[in-house]
């Protein structure tokens, strides 16, 4: 009896490990919209669009998902200050943003219209791209490459906070105290 119960013990302690949701684990999630949901929501509410555009064969993306968009804090930032988006940039599906329709015909390799225009043709994954407004045009920011929580959370900070407005992104860099452990 004493053994039965034991494994049923342990089962259970293993089954609650590991059936818990990320953010009951100590990771966060981010509540990430399609493209045009965060055209609509800037609309009514202005605030910066974060953009994550990736591929399914990218492993840097993958771990970019599993690491740095799990961390608490970064979630935090993207889930307040921002608009975050998942965009696959050989997604198949037409997308309309800003009154244009946008499409994967083929005709760029595998990569799709929007993510050629959002990331200025350069096709590297993966991309983040930070959309500001200025002067009533949106301003698009492509960062490429793997970043990890830290670095993140100085990106994000630079863009949810205007500074990139007032202060340059060397002099900010050196001077950020972030909170990602």
């Amino acid at each position: 009896m004493k053994k039965i119960f034991l494994i049923v013990l342990i089962t259970s302690i293993f089954y609650n490990a590991f059936s818990q949701s990320p953010a009951s684990r100590g990771k966060s999630e981010i509540k990430w919209h399609t493209i045009q949901e965060a055209e609509k929501l800037f609309n009514k509410s202005p605030r910066p669009i974060f953009i994550d555009t990736y591929t399914d064969w990218c492993g840097w993306c993958k771990k970019m998902d599993n690491e740095t968009f799990t961390d608490p804090v970064i979630a935090e930032i993207l889930n307040s200050k921002f608009y975050p988006v998942k965009f696959n940039a050989e997604g198949k599906e037409s997308v309309t943003f800003m009154g244009q329709t946008f499409i994967n015909d083929g005709t760029a390799g595998r990569a799709h219209q929007l993510a050629i225009a959002l990331l200025q043709g350069q096709l590297s994954y993966p991309t983040v791209v930070f959309m500001t407004k200025e002067d009533e045009k949106f301003a698009v920011s492509p960062v490429p490459g793997f970043r990890a929580a830290k670095e993140m959370e100085v990106l994000l900070s630079f863009f949810a906070d205007d500074i990139y407005k007032t202060r340059k992104w060397d002099e900010f860099q050196k001077s950020f105290v972030g909170k990602v452990q």
